[in-house]
């Protein structure tokens, strides 16, 4: 598997220089994928491997929808991007938190609503294609893993209460 831009892939065939992999009709409903074109720039990352050091949070490359850019900032060094989410998925991200966009795990500064902000160091800037974005700008967006559970224990939990189980 290789994340690509956030979205898990199953590698069916590769060459030195090159891979292919396979792409559902769920995944192009629900990424980016099916904007990319010849030349596009994303970025990669390989799987983790038992025993590999974690920096970040766990990214699983299940992309949970696709975000758009509102804004972008310059603060001193960094770069504050202003973020609107799905609605379905808003109640995931958490002032402080954690978010990944198109896979680059990132911290989340504030929420308000479907619209949240992280702030992009120069490492991060320079390293992935964060460079490339600017308003109206699509991402992948993945959920904290932890937040996505906690979510359903609490639903199961709710409905048990209302003697929905």
């Amino acid at each position: 598997s290789i994340a690509c831009s956030g979205a898990c892939l199953t590698v069916v065939d590769k060459g030195a220089d090159w891979f292919a992999v396979d792409i559902s009709k769920e995944t192009l409903d629900h990424t980016t994928l099916g904007a990319w074109s010849v030349g596009s720039r994303i970025n990669l990352e390989r799987s983790l491997r038992i025993g590999d050091e974690l920096g970040g949070h766990m990214v699983s490359g299940h992309v949970d929808g696709v975000a758009t850019v509102l804004s972008l900032i310059d603060e001193g060094d960094s770069r504050r991007l202003t973020i609107r989410v799905p609605g379905r998925i808003s109640r995931f991200i958490a002032s402080k938190g954690s978010v990944a966009l198109d896979g680059i795990s990132l911290t989340v500064n504030e929420v308000e609503a479907d619209v949240f902000g992280v702030n992009i160091i120069p490492h991060t800037w320079e390293e992935t294609t964060l460079a490339d974005v600017g308003p109206g700008s699509r991402l992948n967006v993945e959920i904290d893993m932890l937040a996505r559970y906690v979510a359903r224990l609490t639903e199961q939990v709710e409905a048990t209460r209302d003697g929905d189980a």
